[in-house]
């Protein structure tokens, strides 16, 4: 008997969950947005509680995950009407790098630090924030990227141009103080890095936000 009631527990459980998603829609899945990820999470739990709670019914099980898929499809569609609904629900993206220039207010209102945006940006092929025009944080928390014209994608059979050794960038400072372990690696010393950035206009290293080398192209800085 306690078998029979489970299957149709289970049977009616996976009935509800397919006609919510096909009624709220795919981003459920996909996750875009932390509002879907939780409502996900909450809809699965709803019906794995109910299943292995001997105490509720198929009653409650159909009433709670229909209550929640109605609410879940009463946010989408007002989200799609109201563009002032689909800004809470949904969010904005945040600018973090705008013409090349990281944005510091900008991360640390989406409480980021520069290590994390680095991260991010390695994730997506990206190696060096000199590399990088512009950088929006969308609202599933990945990261769009618009490169400088120099960096965007060619082919070198496009130019027939030889090919040429590729060097990864090293971060020697971030947030005013020195990674004297990268320096060290690169067989560099604090009077070299000293003269680098006198020749750029910096006396002291706290005024640095974040600073670069790159074998072939130099030394990048950003201050405060």
């Amino acid at each position: 008997m306690k078998v029979m009631y489970l299957t149709m527990e289970i049977f009616i459980g996976f009935f509800l969950l397919f006609i919510i998603i096909k009624f709220v829609g795919k981003k459920i899945i996909n996750q875009i947005t932390p509002f879907t990820f939780i409502s996900a999470i909450v809809l699965g739990e709803l019906l794995g509680n109910a299943l292995y709670d001997h105490e509720i019914g198929i009653f409650y099980i159909t009433y709670s995950m229909l209550l929640w898929g109605a609410l879940l499809f009463m946010v989408e569609y007002l989200g799609q009407k109201y563009l002032s609904v689909r800004g809470i629900v949904e969010g904005k993206p945040s600018a973090l790098i705008r013409n090349g220039i990281v944005d510091r207010a900008e991360l640390k209102r989406n409480r980021m630090n520069i290590n994390q945006l680095q991260s991010l940006l390695r994730q997506s092929e990206t190696f060096s924030i000199r590399e990088v025009a512009f950088c929006y944080l969308e609202a599933n928390g990945s990261i769009s990227i618009l490169k400088k014209s120099k960096y965007q994608k060619t082919t070198q059979e496009d130019f027939n141009m030889p090919s040429k050794p590729v060097f990864v960038p090293v971060t020697l400072i971030r947030d005013g103080k020195v990674l004297w372990d990268e320096l060290n690696d690169l067989g560099f010393n604090e009077k070299w890095l000293k003269t680098q950035l006198i020749s750029q206009g910096i006396s002291d290293y706290k005024h640095i936000f974040l600073a670069e080398w790159q074998e072939d192209d130099g030394f990048m800085v950003q201050t405060f």
